[in-house]
């Protein structure tokens, strides 16, 4: 397993820029996979705690469905292209991983979860990527666990 921290202490530029966009949108794309193999987009909500990544699901929800089946997943949150007061597009921040459930109900009681059926993933990162633009280049930052990070250029 490989938790929020450990992408921290592995590559602490990409993971602060990540969390900062992360952070920066309330809502974000999940893709999951359904039970016939096909993907499925739903938007979610996240959350950094404790060295984790989170994400909370009401009862029920396909997507809680999706990844109770099987935890794969993949986050994606996009940047305005033109920022409020100006200034260069950010980037798409994306990671993927796997979304265990956590049913422990003292951790359930400590994040506040609306009604007692709700369910709450910590996720295990297996890739982080910022995808951005500088000048007349396409950049891409990427971490993968075990490999540590790289950068591509294309124009």
């Amino acid at each position: 397993m490989t938790s929020w921290k450990d992408v921290e202490a592995e590559a602490p530029g990409l993971a602060a820029t990540v969390r900062r966009l992360l952070e920066g949108q309330r809502h974000k794309v999940l893709a999951t996979l359904r039970a016939d193999g096909s993907p499925r987009v739903s938007g979610t909500e996240s959350q950094f705690r404790d060295g984790e990544l989170w994400m909370g699901s009401m009862a029920g929800a396909v997507k809680a469905l999706d990844l109770r089946r099987d935890p794969r997943m993949a986050l994606h949150v996009t940047t305005p292209a033109e920022p409020p007061g100006g200034g260069a597009w950010e980037g798409d921040a994306k990671l993927a991983g796997r979304a265990v459930e956590v049913t422990d109900e003292a951790t359930l009681a400590a994040f506040e979860l609306p009604g007692t059926d709700s369910h709450l993933f910590r996720i295990e990162v297996a890739e982080v990527v910022l995808t951005r633009v500088e000048g007349d280049e396409l950049v891409i930052d990427m971490w993968h666990r075990g490999k540590g990070v790289r950068q591509v250029r294309r124009k």
